[in-house]
């Protein structure tokens, strides 16, 4: 199997890239799964935008105080200044976004944001994005997309990336020789006991480079998100509670119904006053309350959330839902530049696996969506424009050993990912 660019994940951030990369180019895109099996469909908040200048240093400091100001400063920048662009570029393609009556932009807010500058579309913001662009690659003679394609290893030789070991749908092992390849395997949920993501993501690109001595960046850098719905004796993926219900004013309480915190605290505080209330209480979860939003805005913004809630026998009209903080995000990461170039030539790294310092130790909220789509967007043009490759062309690499297990080479690597992340020897995380 050849190609120009391999992007390994389907996200939206590897469509992205791939939608970015000039159509004399042939790139494949794998993913794991099934083509909407990634967490960018699930991303329910929104996407930020800047409004206007005045709005610039506002923005920019909600993002730093958010990461306790270990954030890449100059990823930063560079996110905020792209974010208008990004918009227009998600509206060309046509995403949806809402709007008021005169058709301008309807803006919300969420926690340590200090403005309403987050764009959304009802609960639902990621799928929105993510099926415009997905639907455009299918249309794309240049893109392959191949679907239950799993990362096995990737091919290099003296610090020069070829491509990857693949583990195609009939579980046959192919070597995938690209030019450029990229990594956006997405996060490392599937490590966890209680995670918002999809089990399958569990950090395979960490565990690969960690295995070929890429650099990564601030690996133990984990966001829990506060608001997870709460279910007992149960390993599926943990229903977020999205960030906008409180920003559109619901509240918290303990077990006796009482008020304990300010609920638009980043993220990383929260979870904490949380988890201390619980503490406290003796309780699994604390209680979520959606009634002091009109029913019209619970119908309008968050109707995939009022039917979740429905469908587990609670009416947020009426009651209020137990939740609890899972493990929601990845801010670490395979280090990356501002072009999306790791420390091996030709290999690049987008999305939720990189890591470009823009988050610090902790993600401002509804920054993950735009933060991917502009550095995949970068990671395109720098490939376009030749790369990082010390020399034009692939140098020869031995062919597969067909006598490998990748498939148990991987399970060693992700097991030295697991120590890595959570410093653990054996066994999933536990948030």
């Amino acid at each position: 199997m050849k190609t120009d660019v391999l992007i390994i994940g389907s996200g939206c951030s590897g469509l992205y890239c791939a939608l970015h990369l000039p159509e004399t180019m042939q790139a494949a895109v794998i993913t794991k799964s099934d083509l909407e099996s990634s967490d960018s469909f699930l991303a329910q908040g929104g996407i930020c935008m800047l409004r206007d200048e005045a709005d610039y240093q506002s923005y920019f400091e909600d993002t730093l105080r958010a990461g306790h100001y270990e954030n890449d400063r100059k990823s930063v920048e560079i996110m905020i200044r792209a974010s208008r662009q990004v918009i227009e570029d998600l509206v060309s393609c046509g995403v949806r976004f809402q709007r008021g009556e005169d058709g301008s932009f309807a803006f919300t807010r969420e926690g340590a944001h200090s403005r309403n500058r987050i764009l959304y579309y009802k609960d639902i913001t990621g799928k929105e994005i993510t099926q415009k662009l997905l639907d455009m690659a299918r249309k794309r003679p240049n893109i392959r997309l191949l679907e239950h394609t799993q990362l096995l290893d990737i091919a290099c030789r003296d610090n020069v990336c070829q491509g990857a070991v693949l583990r195609m749908a009939d579980g046959s092992s192919v070597l995938a020789r690209a030019d450029f390849t990229v990594l956006a395997t997405g996060g490392i949920g599937g490590l966890y006991a209680h995670s918002t993501n999809y089990r399958h993501l569990t950090g395979d690109a960490i565990a690969v480079a960690l295995k070929h001595r890429i650099a990564l960046k601030n690996a133990d850098y984990v966001q829990i998100h506060p608001t997870a719905f709460y279910e007992s004796g149960t390993q599926r993926r943990s229903f977020l509670i999205s960030e906008s219900v409180r920003g559109e004013g619901a509240r918290l309480y303990d077990k006796n119904g009482m008020r304990f915190v300010d609920e638009l605290l980043p993220r990383d505080q929260l979870t904490q006053a949380i988890l201390a209330q619980m503490r406290k209480d003796g309780t699994l979860f604390v209680w979520e309350d959606l009634r002091t939003i009109p029913k019209e805005e619970l119908d309008a913004h968050f109707p995939n959330i009022v039917a979740y809630c429905a469908s587990m026998g609670y009416d947020v009209t009426r009651e209020c839902i137990p939740v609890v903080p899972a493990q929601h995000y990845y801010m670490g990461g395979i280090q990356t530049d501002y072009s999306s170039r790791t420390s091996m030539a030709g290999l690049y790294a987008v999305g939720e696996t990189a890591c470009n310092g823009v988050h610090g130790r902790n993600r401002l909220a509804s920054n993950s969506l735009l933060e991917s789509l502009v550095f995949a967007k970068r990671a395109a043009e720098d490939i376009a424009s030749g790369g990082n490759l010390p020399q034009p062309g692939i140098v020869p690499l031995a062919e597969l050993d067909a006598g490998c297990d990748y498939e148990a080479a991987l399970q060693e690597y992700r097991a030295a990912a697991v120590q890595k992340i959570c410093g653990k020897e054996h066994g999933a995380c536990s948030a």
